[in-house]
């Protein structure tokens, strides 16, 4: 089974990742890779921001990996919060604070379209892809479910009357972007490790 290290130290994520790629890759976290560095998303892209941390883990390890880079866009707030979803309240990235300012920003407004957005980074073999996956939805003003994590519980994509907070993984994998993204860069690996095998 080839290895992939996923540049990050959110389990939430490396638990959604795991349920989709399991299987077929073994997903090494940054722990288990023995890394234990915050890596900074300084950028004002997502694509920037995935870039950055998967060249990081790159250049430290040599190995092959991934990260990802995920924002909420607002449709009302003109893409808000964006790259800055994880610290829209400040940098303590509490999910608590961020979903209250952002209840507060969209309150005048009566147009809650949203969606999130994955980019993924992957480097293999020295060279970068990138993957995107979008769900569309629409904010609700009253928080509910408690799966998840972020914005989740204020987050209804479209085709459910079901927050994200509200799902199981395996029912949230069905709309997920992360999932999504995923499911291309899979598609990707998939045809790259064929090829190579031939």
């Amino acid at each position: 089974m080839n290895n992939l290290i996923f540049a990050t130290n959110n389990q939430n994520k490396v638990d959604e990742v795991r349920a989709v790629l399991g299987e077929i890759f073994n997903i090494i976290t940054l722990k288990e890779a023995g890394i234990d560095i915050d890596i900074p998303e300084p950028h004002d892209t997502l694509e920037a921001n995935a870039t950055e941390k998967s060249k990081t883990i790159n250049s430290l390890t040599g190995k092959n990996c991934f990260s990802e880079d995920t924002g909420l866009e607002v449709e009302a707030l003109n893409g808000e919060p964006g790259v800055q979803s994880a610290r829209y309240a400040g940098e303590s990235g509490n999910f608590e604070n961020n979903m209250e300012k952002l209840l507060t920003n969209l309150d005048p407004f009566e147009n809650k379209a949203a969606r999130f957005r994955t980019v993924i980074s992957l480097i293999l073999d020295g060279k970068e892809y990138f993957f995107e996956g979008i769900c569309p939805g629409k904010i609700i003003s009253e928080r509910k479910g408690n799966q998840g994590f972020g914005y989740d519980p204020v987050f209804i994509p479209t085709g459910s009357d079901k927050t994200f907070a509200e799902m199981e993984m395996t029912e949230k994998n069905k709309f997920s972007h992360r999932k999504k993204a995923m499911e291309k860069l899979i598609h990707f690996l998939n045809t790259y490790y064929g090829k190579d095998q031939d």
